[in-house]
């Protein structure tokens, strides 16, 4: 799938812009010059995360698509400062509610025990996203009225998304931008099926519109 729709069908899908998305389809990293050295670990990690959003099935998984190293390179080249801290402290954060709920980090939960933990990290990130939304926008709007004063120096500030909604996002985008995603799972197509115009219909057919 090609990038820009990949990014295109990610915000419909989870109905929101994707974090990162500008960099990612310019191919430019942020300047923020700020990077994060990434273990074996945290990518083993992130690809257990990434598995328990989109597990294998009879079709490729999050993990068959190496989704864990994805994720820290749209991290350190496509996030500002602000969303790398923020994703970074996540996986510490995510640990923490593992050991609260089950008295073990993550890996050391079971694939079912992993999918209860995110789905309700889930929601907690659902409602939090809804109050950066509304934070961003004022500053949006601020930053505006603003620069139509004069003053074009003003910065405006930024609340980082949830560290949750920036994982799941980097799966699905990760995982439909590999080869695995293209031509495993989706069976994505460069060119629609065949168009057929005219179709014989008899009496009793059901017809969807």
């Amino acid at each position: 799938m090609e990038r820009r729709e990949a990014v295109k069908y990610i915000s419909i899908l989870l109905g929101g812009a994707v974090i990162g998305a500008e960099a990612f389809l310019t191919g430019c990293k942020t300047k923020t010059g700020s990077t994060t050295d990434w273990t074996a670990e945290d990518v083993a990690y992130l690809n257990e995360i990434g598995e328990t959003i989109l597990p294998r099935t009879s079709t490729p998984g999050a993990k068959d698509a190496n989704v864990g190293q994805f994720m820290t390179v749209m991290v350190n080249d496509c996030y500002v400062e602000a969303d790398q801290k923020a994703f970074r402290e996540g996986l510490d954060k995510l640990n923490d509610a593992s050991d609260k709920k089950f008295s073990k980090n993550f890996m050391s939960i079971t694939p079912q025990q992993r999918t209860e933990l995110l789905t309700e990290i889930d929601r907690e990130a659902k409602e939090y996203q809804k109050k950066v939304g509304e934070f961003n926008s004022a500053e949006n709007k601020k930053e505006k009225d603003e620069i139509a004063k004069g003053n074009k120096g003003y910065v405006k500030q930024h609340m980082a998304p949830h560290y949750f909604t920036m994982m799941k996002q980097l799966t699905l985008l990760g995982f439909f931008t590999s080869e695995q995603g293209m031509t495993k799972a989706v069976r994505y197509l460069q060119v629609p099926g065949r168009y057929e115009g005219c179709v014989p219909y008899k009496k009793g057919d059901k017809v969807i519109v």
